[in-house]
Formats: structure tokens, sequence, C-alpha cells
């Protein structure tokens, strides 16, 4: 009876809002980061959450940083609260802080969780970021455990109670050395009137606390034991298990046989039990993923490479039928053709620079033993053999259940593989299914029936004889499927023997759109296929790495109930291109993936002669590294 009484509610909820605000065809595209000047148009800035729950003001260097940056953000996460559709959260890794301290000073702040806030359904956004970051001197930072200086790779859920729970890693050393300690965390946010509580528009506001839930090892460069690729999903099916918490994430070594781990909170994520691992003797494991079925059990999906011992290229799923309790034996459903894109590691030499335009942990390394092998390639030491600019991309799974489903037990999954028969050789050392070696990827469905373990035959959920498909994502409660992808088939330099984005002779163009689509009839077939984005973007600015390579993130992010569906995406619009200076000759990419950026350079006499080098980016504001999160209604 709980249960019929919720998805009562849930139903009236979704008809009321999906009237005023339609996701079936979608508006306009929406900005969840507003790190620019308010006077320039988009939003207020930067306001501490403490302010918008309390209404008591506060401000420190970062949020004053945050308001004008024009500044990086990727990684996206979007979630749509249960008890309201108008009202959605979301995340990113946010650089807008890294400049806090001066331009002259370099990039040295933090890399944090975004919070970004909607109360009418997505069409418009106040930013801020989650309570504890270095600076924050709030009332709020008292609640936090972490001891990091940077953090990132959000993803979030909702209980039913106007409860929100954001997971991340983080790894910076606050005294600024290479350390890096590889954490992952649960940041806690509820409704400051309660669970329950009537006014809805408050869910999610108060911030109440950050926990630990692993510990990575204190080692520099992300060289010991470091957590990454996480995963949260909370009970919302009013049985035994609501309100239960579930995270997951990938433990790596740093000899590539990582693992997955899990744990569960039964006290609305104060505490978590103690890590367990899923993955038993299967080694180089990634991109878990959580599904919660309406009668609370649990379902972890991964993806496993074939780079270590016997593992294939494959998609994994392990069960729990006791509240995240105990799971069963891994259990391989798929195998796939993968569609990693990868090159040779070919370093020039590195200018010499006075101070660094990125945070000393800016981002994950490759996680893997040494070799040539790189997963994304530009310039001076990232550069590549071919002369392609790419950012890193590998195939992944993501995977959902809906929780009001009463019938059944079913898990919708999505990925990105390669299509069969469409591999051949590149040409090159650009590749995609190992050196040499490309193929077109696309978004592939299944449904796999929890139950019996049966599962329907992977297919492509928009078949295009042109363009890649990336980073796909889905979601499902309340009886509609909704699943997003990235789609390269308006790129103009489209080639299965190249990167996205590439063009024969290394310039890179504009090249990604996202779509999405919807089924009725849990995956068997899809309609509204639909191009969500108004612009156009050039994946493959030069923004990292001190302005030497592109990094688009791990994923995108789809959030529904009912009909009602957003999504949200890392995007490049507002990028400025520009030339780099220190290319006394300019490369491949003749420009066409550098960023506008403000360079010096200076000589110094020393004993051994005169010594030159350039200064750092003296004007990160003026929109080289304005990469930004943007959203909009879903198909």
């Amino acid at each position: 009876m709980k249960r019929a009484l919720l998805l009562t509610a849930v139903a009236c909820l979704a008809v009321v809002w999906v009237s005023a605000i339609s996701a079936s065809t979608p508006g306009a595209d929406a900005r969840l980061t507003n790190d620019c000047h308010p006077l320039a148009g988009c939003g207020a800035g930067y306001v501490s959450d403490y302010t918008l729950a309390t209404g008591v003001p506060y401000t420190d260097a970062t949020l004053d940083e945050c308001t004008i940056a024009r500044g990086r953000q990727n990684e996206p996460a979007v979630a749509v609260d249960p008890r309201n559709t108008g009202l959605l959260l979301g995340s990113s890794n946010d650089y807008c802080g890294v400049y806090n301290r001066g331009i002259p000073a370099g990039a040295v702040g933090p890399i944090w969780l975004g919070y970004y806030r909607s109360l009418n359904g997505g069409s418009s956004w106040t930013s801020s970021l989650v309570p504890g970051y270095p600076d924050d001197k709030s009332p709020y930072r008292a609640l936090s455990q972490l001891r990091t200086a940077t953090a990132g790779d959000p993803v979030i859920a909702w209980d039913a109670h106007g409860r929100a729970f954001f997971g991340s890693e983080s790894s910076g050393d606050p005294a600024g050395t290479a350390k890096t300690f590889g954490d992952v965390f649960v940041a806690r946010f509820r409704n400051p009137d309660g669970p329950d509580a009537a006014d809805t528009t408050k869910d999610g506001l108060e911030y109440y606390g950050s926990t630990v839930v692993a510990h990575g090892s204190s080692a520099p460069n992300l060289l010991g034991v470091f957590h990454d690729k996480t995963s949260i999903e909370a009970d919302r099916t009013g049985g035994p298990c609501d309100g239960n918490v579930y995270f997951s994430w990938s433990r790596f070594n740093g000899n590539g046989a990582n693992a997955v781990y899990f744990v569960r909170s039964t006290d609305h994520g104060v505490t978590f039990s103690q890590p367990m691992k899923l993955s038993a003797s299967l080694k180089s494991l990634q991109f878990p993923d959580i599904s919660v079925t309406h009668n609370g059990h649990v379902y972890v999906t991964f993806r496993s490479f074939t780079s270590v011992g016997p593992s294939t290229d494959a998609i994994y799923i392990v069960k729990s039928s006791d509240c995240g309790k105990t799971f069963g034996p891994a259990q391989q459903v798929t195998t796939f053709i993968p569609n990693d894109a990868q090159d040779q590691s070919s370093p020039e030499p590195v200018p010499t620079q006075a101070v660094s335009d990125d945070p000393a942990a800016e981002d994950e390394a490759n996680h893997g033993a040494p070799s040539d092998r790189s997963r994304d390639c530009g310039d001076f030491a990232d550069a590549c053999t071919s002369g392609y600019t790419f950012f890193r991309r590998d195939t992944q799974v993501r995977s959902t259940a809906d929780q009001y489903d009463a019938s059944h037990e079913w898990i919708y999954m999505v990925y990105d593989a390669t299509k069969p028969g469409t591999e051949g050789p590149t040409g090159t050392t650009y590749g995609t299914d190992g050196r040499g070696v490309g193929g077109q990827a696309a978004t592939f469905f299944f449904r796999y029936d929890g139950a019996t373990g049966a599962h329907t035959a992977p297919a492509v959920i928009d078949n295009q004889a042109a363009g890649h498909q990336v980073f796909p994502d889905i979601s499902a409660d309340g009886g509609v499927l909704h699943a997003i992808w990235w789609d390269s088939r308006f790129d103009p330099c489209y080639s299965v023997t190249r990167p996205i984005g590439n063009c024969a002779d290394r310039t890179t163009v504009p090249s990604l759109d996202v779509f999405g689509a919807t089924s009725t009839n849990a995956g068997t077939a899809w309609t509204d296929k639909t191009k969500i984005t108004d612009v156009r973007s050039n994946p493959n600015y030069e923004q990292f790495d001190n302005r030497a390579v592109p990094f688009a993130g791990d994923y995108l992010w789809v959030t529904s109930l009912g009909s009602f569906a957003y999504t949200a995406w890392t995007d490049w619009r507002n990028t400025v291109q520009g030339p780099d200076p220190r290319e006394t000759t300019e490369d491949e990419d003749a420009a066409t993936a550098d960023v506008h950026q403000c360079r010096t350079l200076n000589t110094v006499q020393t004993r051994k002669g005169p010594v030159s080098f350039w200064s750092g980016d003296l004007c990160p504001h003026d929109g080289g590294i304005d990469q930004n999160i943007y959203g909009d209604g879903a198909p």
C-alpha cells in the first residue's frame, strides 16, 4: 500500500509538471555553469549553498573567482526530484576556482564539485559548489569530513523523501604537493523543513555533511591505490530497503588490475558499510553503474578490458537480493567490439613555463602500466605519432531500472561499442580496437531480466550510416525509457579512420551534438529520435595540461520521471579559439584546436648564459578555457 500511494503521488506530480514543461520536443539549451560576470548575461555568478539554504550572505575567494572565471567544467550529472519534476540538481567537475589566488599565481585553486539548482524544470539554473572546498569558511565547512584539495567525477541520486546525494572522488593535497589521496565520498543535501516536507521546492537544499566512504593511498601522481569511476543510487521503492543509499566505484592500484567495490548506507548517507569487492577474480574493470528494481534488489553493471589477465571486452552484472548487504557472483552478459580511442604517444619538447595553467591534480592518469599507448592526443608532451588531436573516450556501460515498475525486474543497459562490419585499417597509429584499426561507434541497447538472467539481443537505438555515437546514458523511472548520447553524424570530416572532429589534414572542426530517443514499450521500439543541442561543439580544443590537450570528461547524463526527461552535457560553444604563441612553427592542427591565451616570453641571465621561459596564461578570463555544462529537455 505504501508503494502504491507513492506511485500515485509520482504520477500526479509528473502530469502536473509535464503539462507546463514538455520534454518531448527540446527547447532552448540552458547553461548550468554561470561562471561569467553577471553583466555578461549568464546569471548571477556563483552563490554559496549556505546562502541559498539560509538566506545569510556569505562569499569567499573561490566563489568570487567562480563568478567571473569563464573556466572549465566537464563530466556533468543531473537528477530530477521524484517529488517535484520542476526541481533538478546538477553537478560537474568544476574548475571555476583554480585562479582564486590571482592570475600571476597560476592555477593553484581547487577543482571541485559544482552544485547547480533549477526550480523551473531546467530552463534556468543557479550555480554553486558543494560545501567543503578548501576556501570554504561558511558554517557548512565543519560538516565535511573531506581531507583533499580537489574533487570531481560527480554522480547524483535522490531518495523519495527530499534528500539528494552527491558521490565523488577526491585527490589533491591541500599542501600543494604532487601527493594524491584518491578518496571517494558522498555529500548529503535535504529539505530544511524535514523529510517529506510539504514544500518540495526546498528539497535537496540544505547541506548536512560529507562522508568519506573509502580512502586511497597517499602517493604522488595517483600511483598508489586510487578510487575512481563512481556510481550512486538510492532506493525510492517504498519497500523494506526504502531510503538506502548505494555507492560503487573502481579501485585502481597502478598496475591495471583494477576491481569494482560497493558500499551501502542505511542511515541516509551519514555512515556507510565497509567496502565490498564485487568482481572476485576478474581484473581490469571500470564504469560500474547501480540499478534498483521495484522489489529493492540491487544490481551493479561494469565493463571489463582485455588489457590485463584473462579478461575480455565484456559487460558483467552482479545482483543483491538483500538490500545490498551481499551479492552473488558476477555474470557475463555480453561481449562487444570496443571503441576505445587510442594512439601511439610521441612526445615533443615541452616549453619551459614559469607557472602552471592547471592545478597539480588536474586529472586522473591512465591507470595502467607504463607504455607508449595514449588515450588522448594534443601538443608537446601530449603529441601522438598520427598528428591527430582528440579527447579520450572508452566504451562504457550505463544501466538503470524502473523503480516504480511492480511487474518486472528489468535492467536497461546502453553502451557505445563498434558496429560489427565497420572496422578497417586507419592507415596511421590511431585506432579504436587496438593500434591502426578503426570502427564506427554506435549506442547499443538491451534489456536484462534480473529474475531469469535472460536478455534481449543488443541492438543499435538509432542506426546511422555516418557518425560516432559515444557517452550514452539511459533513464527509466515512471514507465518510459529515455536514452541520450553524443553523435557526430554531422561532422563534416567524419571517417571511421580518424578521431571525432578530425579532418584528413589534421585540422579539427565542430562535430558533436547530443541526440536522444524514447521508448514506451521497454525498449522494443525507439521513437522521437531527436537532436537536442542547439549548437554543435568542437570537443578537441586543447584546454588542459597547460593548454596542450583536450578533455571532455567521461560521461553525459539523462534523468527522467515518466514522460519528463532532462539531459546535461559538456559544451564548447563559448570557447574562444586562438593561436598558441609557444608553437613557433604552427603544428598539424593549424591552430584549429588551440585556444585563446596570452603569454610573454621572458629571458633571464644565469651563470650558464641566458635562459628563456614562457609566462603562464595571463588572460584565462577571456574565454580560451570557457568550457561549460549545458542542458535541455530530452525526448
